[in-house]
């Protein structure tokens, strides 16, 4: 009897991707760009640092403009509290969204709303699942939204069992839609605001032709997810029934606090600029007021509250895990050398292949630098000007840049939104990888010929 190879614990997993780092820092050279003050890289200012090895392995050192140092072994465990510190505040805005999920499901508001909505959908998944990522896909598409849905795993997740379906077809339905959203990034602020000036186009120019791929792969997507229900249903003795009972009022009320928190979350992001420290503000009020209409005593609320952080601890410290990779890299100064490396591939070659490769070389950043905001503002000055002399555009450098974000962003082990979603659904990562791996290699393929009809086209 053969027995399939576990994939370790995603903690273990992540340790190890740390202690890969810090080997890796004593195989590339330390160097850096110069930097404008808006933080910015100037093109064509990368110089190497020299780097004292031996020292590196002694001590543990700050590396300078002048003299840098390789992470000391023991940085194998202080990047932890170092990662954690970096991205304290989504940490425990994670944290906060288990928190009120944990007082919603306690109402039992949100059993009695998945089963009204069932029950109008007569439990039919190829209604449901297609709706809810088509939602999914345009907020994330249009509007950047892809860490406020990670409050809407659970809740994925719950509906998805109802239908007679496992957790990872849960959270598949909304990180598929979400991922795909955010690869085609038709309006998308966070991503198009910052990499589309970079490189000398306006902001939100060439919708057309995003919005086109997004047409087609998001159909795509939920034709992969529909076609996995099979093998995604559960055995259950329980009958597919659900009665169409109409909702308690306090049931009624919850749901509505629910969906004008939704609301008043999108209206601080984009007219407000709120970031995660007023997002968690938010839930915690946001989980009062659902204690408060659900008519719960104060102790069953409080309860609730921790029980539901507790849930989300493991997300939270897989995000700080894999902040721990990047402040190990750029404490010994080697992001910017991987950069400049990848970028010099890319220099010299046919329009069409640098278009292809320029994916290829945002997809292997991506993997050490998985901020999309922080990626365009080292990659977009140094490509943009390659692109250029090959006969590249800035709209296809542009594109490049959101289909190696998205496609990898759908895999890498070190981005920490990806964690936390498979953590809020309590899907490992082995599992994710080996069902969504077909779908990425696919959209792979299809992205790049997607970047060689705009190279045609002259985009």
């Amino acid at each position: 009897m053969t027995h399939r190879a576990r994939v370790p614990h995603a903690l273990v997993m992540m340790l190890i991707v740390i202690a890969a780092a810090v080997a890796l820092t004593y195989v590339v050279p330390s160097g850096a760009y110069a930097r404008t003050p808006a933080g910015l890289v100037v093109p064509g200012s990368f110089h190497v640092i020299p780097k004292d090895l031996r020292e590196g392995l002694r001590h543990l050192h700050t590396s300078s403009d002048t003299l840098a140092y390789p992470a000391n072994p023991i940085a194998i465990v202080t990047a932890i509290p170092a990662g954690l510190a970096r991205q304290a505040s989504l940490v425990f805005m994670i944290m906060f969204v288990g928190a009120m999920f944990g007082v919603l499901r306690d109402t039992g508001a949100l059993e009695a709303g998945i089963e009204r909505l069932l029950a109008l959908a007569r439990g039919n998944v190829y209604l449901v699942a297609p709706v809810i990522m088509i939602l999914l896909a345009a907020g994330g598409t249009f509007l950047g939204l892809i860490s406020e849905y990670l409050v809407l795993i659970p809740i994925a997740v719950v509906l998805a069992e109802r239908m007679g379906f496992d957790a990872l077809f849960g959270t598949a339905m909304v990180t598929i839609a979400a991922k795909i959203g955010y690869l085609t990034s038709v309006t998308n602020p966070l991503a198009l605001a910052v990499a589309q000036p970079l490189v000398g186009v306006p902001v939100f120019s060439g919708a057309l032709f995003r919005a086109i791929v997004l047409a087609v792969f998001l159909p795509l997507g939920i034709w992969f997810l529909l076609r996995s229900a099979r093998g995604r249903r559960l055995i259950s003795n329980q009958p597919a029934t659900f009665h169409a009972e109409r909702l308690a009022g306090r049931h009624r009320a919850v749901l509505l606090v629910l969906l004008a928190s939704v609301v008043v979350m999108i209206v601080g992001v984009r007219s407000y600029a709120w970031g995660n420290a007023e997002l968690s503000a938010m839930y915690i009020v946001v989980a009062i007021a659902i204690g408060l209409v659900g008519r719960m005593p104060a102790d069953a609320v409080a309860q609730g509250f921790l029980k539901g952080m507790q849930g989300m601890l493991l997300a939270g410290v897989l995000v700080g895990l894999a902040a721990g990779v990047e402040v190990v890299l750029r404490n010994a100064m080697v992001l910017d050398s991987i950069v400049a490396f990848l970028s010099s591939s890319v220099a010299g070659k046919s329009p069409t292949v640098v278009a292809v490769l320029m994916m290829g070389v945002q997809m292997i950043i991506d993997v050490f630098i998985p901020s999309t905001s922080g990626k365009a503002a080292i990659t977009m000055p140094i490509l943009g000007p390659i692109a250029r002399l090959s006969g590249v555009s800035g709209q296809v450098t542009v594109l490049a840049f959101l289909f190696g974000n998205g496609l990898m962003n759908t895999l890498t082990p070190t981005s920490g939104m990806l964690l936390a979603y498979l953590a809020a659904g309590k899907v490992s990562y082995g599992s994710w990888i080996r069902f969504v791996l077909p779908l990425a290699f696919v959209l792979f393929v299809l992205s790049g010929f997607a970047l060689l009809v705009a190279v045609g086209l002259g985009l």
